[in-house]
C-alpha cells in the first residue's frame, strides 16, 4: 500500500515538476501564508501535528483528532494594502471514519483608478479571489505514515472578469513518536482553470514542499526545516542591480552556485514552549531574506517572530514579518475550542 502511494506521488510530481516564475501563473493567493503561527516559523511549515486546525490549509496530512471543533480565524495586513484572511474548522464523526477538515482562503486587493487608453478615466474597480477547500486524512493501516488530500473550489474576480477553477493538495506525513520527530511532503495545487478571464487559459501555482520537525529531548523547543519550491530549479535568477564594473566598464553579472540556490529553498523555524499555553516563535525564509534585501543595508528582511496566548478556551497568535525596509506584514489569529 505505502509503495503505491509513493509511486502516485512520484508521477504526480514529475508530470507536474515544471520550473514556475512568479507572475506565470494564475491563482497565486493559495500560496500565501495561512496563519500567523506558519508565519512566525519563516513562512511555509508542513509539520505542526496537533490543536492548529490553520495547518491543514497547507499540508492535509497533518488533520487529526485533536482538531475535533476546533475554529481558527486569520487575518493579514499584507503589502501594498492588500489584506487576507483564513478561516478553518474540523469535526471529527467518529473514530473509524476520524476528522473532516474545511476552510476558506480570501484575499481582497483592494480598491484601484481605472482608465482607458486615452488616460480618461473610468472610475474605481477592484478584485477578491476565493478558495473554499474540504480536506481529509488517514493513517496508512498500522504504520507511522499518514496520507490527506484537499479539494479546492476557487473563485476569482478581477475588475470585471472572473474566473473559476478546482484544485487539489496531497499531504504525506510520518510520526516518529519516539523521538518526537515529523516529516513530510506535500504537493499542492494540481488542477486547472474552468472557466478562464478572458480566453487564456493559465497554470495554477503547483508547488512541492517537503518539511521536517523535531522536539529537543530536554529543552522546551521544536525545530522546522522546510524545503520549499522544489519542483522549480534553479530557483534563483541574477541581480541586475548586483551587477559588477570593472574599470573599462565591463559589467559581471551576479554569479549564484549551488549552495546559493539550495539556501534559497530553505526555511528554518523553531518554537519555545510548542506545547505551552504561551510560546514565542521565531523564523528565517532565505529566499526572501535574500531577493529582497538591500545592497550595504542591513534590513532584516526575511526574519519573522510571533508569539501565542492561551486564554481558557481561546488562543491567540501575532506575528510581525519583515520584508522590506519599506513594508512588513502583521499576521493575527484567533483559535476557539468550541467543545
Amino acid at each position: 500500500m505505502l509503495k503505491k502511494i509513493i509511486t502516485i506521488f512520484c508521477l504526480s510530481y514529475s508530470a507536474l515538476a515544471i520550473g514556475q516564475l512568479g507572475g506565470e501563473t494564475t491563482y497565486q493567493f493559495l500560496n500565501l501564508i495561512s496563519s500567523p503561527r506558519q508565519a512566525a516559523l519563516g513562512g511555509k511549515v508542513l509539520t505542526n501535528v496537533d490543536y492548529d486546525v490553520t495547518q491543514a490549509l497547507y499540508n492535509p496530512a497533518t488533520i487529526n483528532a485533536e482538531m475535533d471543533n476546533q475554529l481558527a480565524l486569520n487575518y493579514t495586513s499584507y503589502l501594498g494594502g492588500i489584506s487576507y484572511g483564513t478561516v478553518a474548522y474540523a469535526s471529527t464523526i467518529n473514530r473509524r471514519i476520524q476528522t473532516f477538515h474545511a476552510g476558506i482562503t480570501y484575499i481582497n486587493y483592494g480598491s484601484f483608478d481605472g482608465y482607458d487608453e486615452n488616460g480618461n478615466s473610468t472610475g474605481t474597480f477592484s478584485g477578491n479571489e476565493t478558495a473554499l477547500s474540504i480536506g481529509y486524512a488517514l493513517q496508512i493501516g498500522f504504520s507511522d505514515f499518514y496520507i490527506g488530500a484537499n479539494l479546492k473550489l476557487i473563485t476569482s474576480k478581477l475588475e470585471q472578469y472572473n474566473s473559476l477553477g478546482v484544485a487539489t493538495d496531497f499531504g504525506l506525513l510520518y510520526i516518529n513518536k519516539d523521538l518526537d520527530f515529523i516529516a513530510a511532503l506535500a504537493v499542492r495545487n494540481l488542477g486547472a482553470q474552468i472557466t478562464t478571464y478572458a480566453d487564456l487559459r493559465e497554470r495554477l501555482p503547483f508547488e512541492v514542499d517537503f518539511g521536517m520537525s523535531q522536539k529537543l529531548e530536554n529543552v522546551p523547543i521544536r525545530w522546522h526545516v522546510t524545503l520549499e519550491n522544489l519542483q522549480q530549479w534553479p530557483i534563483a535568477s541574477s541581480n541586475p542591480a548586483r551587477a559588477v564594473s570593472d574599470l573599462s566598464g565591463n559589467q559581471t553579472d551576479e554569479k549564484i552556485g549551488f549552495l546559493g540556490q539550495v539556501i534559497r529553498h530553505t526555511i528554518l523555524g523553531a518554537e519555545i514552549f510548542p506545547e505551552g499555553g504561551f510560546n514565542i516563535r521565531l523564523g528565517y525564509n532565505f529566499r526572501r531574506g535574500e531577493e529582497l534585501r538591500i545592497i550595504d543595508q542591513r534590513n532584516f528582511s526575511g526574519l519573522s517572530a510571533g508569539i501565542s496566548i492561551k486564554m481558557n478556551k481561546m488562543r491567540f497568535s501575532y506575528t510581525h514579518a519583515k520584508y522590506t525596509s519599506a513594508a512588513n506584514s502583521n499576521f493575527f489569529g484567533l483559535q476557539i475550542d468550541l467543545q
